[in-house]
């Protein structure tokens, strides 16, 4: 019973993305669950049996995900797995994207949202040897301990916190910071920003200059834990065109 049950499973999800590949004219897959490194390797195999085995020979890929978030490294490896394939990718994202997930829609050239979908804060993931735990929350945290050290008003037990920090591990956390905001700067301007060659309001001519500041000032925000307060804060679609002025697709209102 069990067999025939995930097998019509399987039916119905296959017929919905063939209607979704008619309708985006693209490659469509659908991606649930964390992302880590370990699956990389399944991750470039599934793309290149798609590419293999369609019969549209498309370049265009568009990517349903849902995700809690993950790992940044992997995220950069599976960006340029789908961008050696395919020349377009945009992203869907029905219910969030957090954190790793965020990541990887700035990536796409186009991200379309429905009225309650959510990205989150870029707050990259770090492996402690026990479990993946927010960088900039660390790095937050020192950096005030030190504030109030240099203020004089660092308690004991603060003192013996500070000590006990592992350097090499802090120093890992900065490298997650910097590889985000990296990651986010070149991918925006290389995809997102691709088309985006007049102002809305002036009409002049934008600059690459322009192109790599906004990118600048998306990826400082995305990753201000002072402005969304936490990890897991869910920024939806009026957070996203008025604080970061980032171009989403709304597809609230698209009944089909």
């Amino acid at each position: 019973m069990r067999n025939i049950f995930d097998e019509n499973i399987r039916v119905i999800l296959n017929e919905r993305l063939k209607k979704l590949e008619k309708h985006f004219d693209s490659d469509v897959i659908f991606y649930y669950g964390e992302i880590h490194p370990s699956l990389e390797k399944g991750f470039r195999d599934f793309i290149e049996e798609l590419k293999k085995d369609t019969e549209f020979n498309r370049n265009r890929l568009t990517i349903i995900l849902n995700t809690p978030g993950g790992s940044a490294e992997t995220v950069e490896k599976m960006v340029d797995i789908i961008r050696y394939h395919y020349n377009e990718v945009n992203f869907v994202v029905p219910d969030y994207a957090m954190s790793a997930g965020t990541i990887f829609c700035m990536s796409g050239d186009k991200i379309y949202m429905d009225y309650s979908s959510s990205l989150g804060p870029i707050d990259p993931q770090v492996y402690n040897g026990k479990k993946w735990v927010p960088a900039l929350g660390y790095l937050d945290k020192v950096e005030e301990l030190i504030k109030k050290s240099a203020d004089g008003i660092l308690t004991e037990a603060e003192f013996l916190i500070l000590q006990k920090i592992d350097l090499a591990e802090l120093r890992s956390y900065e490298m997650a910071k910097n590889l985000t905001v990296s990651l986010l700067k070149h991918w925006l301007v290389k995809y997102k920003f691709k088309n985006w060659n007049t102002h809305r309001k002036s009409k002049k001519t934008v600059t690459m200059e322009e192109k790599e500041k906004r990118a600048e000032d998306i990826a400082k925000l995305l990753g201000n834990n002072s402005l969304w307060h936490s990890h897991g804060r869910s920024i939806g679609i009026s957070s996203l065109t008025t604080i970061l002025k980032l171009k989403i697709d709304d597809y609230s209102q698209n009944s089909g």
